[in-house]
């Protein structure tokens, strides 16, 4: 399927791309050890060595994977530029449409890996990341909630008084059923501990049933019952997104959006985010062959810069255009798939200037 020449760019490209990844995350690794230099000292150099750095370190090259696959194109191409290679390969009658095959394959290599790493692999490791950083350097986990109302299934309303997720343990807690607009059952209790999965534990609790014309009253001291929700339904955190696998994400913001809870903008863009970014290897990979495929005056330096340049701003963009859907001004998904749409124009117009020239 492959030509020669054809597998000498995908080799350059994926190998610059790896090499770009290692180079930036030695540096990153020193910035973050200067940074949280206290936290690392009074941590077990076990748990700083397995549990952050080997879940960190993907997680940063996988965030920032558009970065690495623009700087790889970038100093590849202008590589082969400068030598004239480029000019070799023109003359010998091949087309810039046929000399992006390899450079759109490497990029589907590129893609594919951020997905699956994306969508799969990374957020199991993040939970021991986050829970090392929640211990030893800032904690950022939510383990209180006061006035909690969610729907836990069609009918069926919760009210938590409080919930304290260190010992498990709400108070004043009430479970109201209807059909249609009318109450059929109310459960109220003084406290309820959850264990595992929906099971929870209700005590001194009181259970009224209506029919037409009766009410039944039940008590009792405790009632082990199955209700279903759990304390991430409600004890959000602001990182808590990043601990799920995509189905697992779409699975939690239907059911979130289905109980009419309203703070899971974060959730929807992380989720849209994972598709956006893969797309971006092919956009930018383009922007990147198309910006270095020709010899300019100021060398290779001057096509690094103006990489540099769009592939932070491309960053900066996405960033900026997340705070839209979290305020409301958009939906994720449009505010996830702007800088794509943007610069996917872009693309397109320095594809056809270089083309064309």
């Amino acid at each position: 399927m492959f030509k020669i020449l054809d597998r000498y760019i995908i080799r350059n490209f994926l190998g610059t791309y790896i090499f770009a990844i290692l180079l930036l995350l030695a540096i990153v690794v020193m910035f973050d050890v200067n940074e949280k230099l206290d936290a690392f000292l009074k941590a077990p150099f076990k748990e700083t060595l397995l549990d952050y750095f080997v879940n960190f370190l993907p997680y940063f090259a996988n965030q920032f994977s558009p970065l690495f696959t623009f700087i790889a194109v970038i100093f590849f191409t202008s590589k082969l530029a400068g030598n004239s290679e480029i000019i070799a390969m023109l003359a010998s009658g091949m087309s810039y449409r046929r000399m992006l095959r390899p450079y759109l394959f490497s990029a589907f290599v590129i893609a594919s890996l951020t997905f699956v790493l994306s969508a799969y692999v990374i957020p199991p490791a993040n939970v021991k990341r986050i829970d090392y950083t929640n211990k030893y350097v800032k904690n950022k986990r939510i383990d209180y909630g006061s006035n909690i109302m969610l729907m836990v299934a069609p009918g069926e309303i919760a009210y938590l008084t409080r919930y304290d997720n260190v010992t498990k343990t709400g108070t004043r807690f009430s479970l109201e059923k209807f059909e249609g607009k009318k109450l059929v059952s109310r459960l109220t209790a003084q406290t309820i501990k959850w264990d595992t999965l929906y099971h929870w534990t209700v005590r001194d609790y009181t259970i009224r049933d209506f029919t037409e014309h009766r009410e039944f009253l039940t008590t009792g001291r405790s009632l082990d019952t199955m209700i279903p929700f759990e304390p991430r339904d409600f004890l959000i955190a602001s990182n808590d997104h990043e601990k799920m696998t995509t189905p697992d994400l779409s699975e939690y913001i239907d059911r979130q959006k289905d109980r009419g809870v309203g703070n899971i903008q974060a959730f929807e863009v992380e989720y849209h985010r994972r598709f956006a970014m893969t797309a971006a290897a092919f956009i930018l990979t383009v922007i990147g062959m198309a910006l270095s495929s020709k010899k300019v005056k100021g060398g290779m330096g001057l096509n690094i810069g103006i990489g540099l340049v769009l592939s932070f701003s491309y960053i900066l963009f996405m960033g900026v255009t997340s705070t839209f859907a979290i305020s409301g001004l958009t939906s994720p998904m449009v505010a996830m798939w702007i800088p794509n749409l943007v610069y996917t124009i872009i693309a397109i117009i320095l594809y056809r200037r270089v083309s064309k020239g």
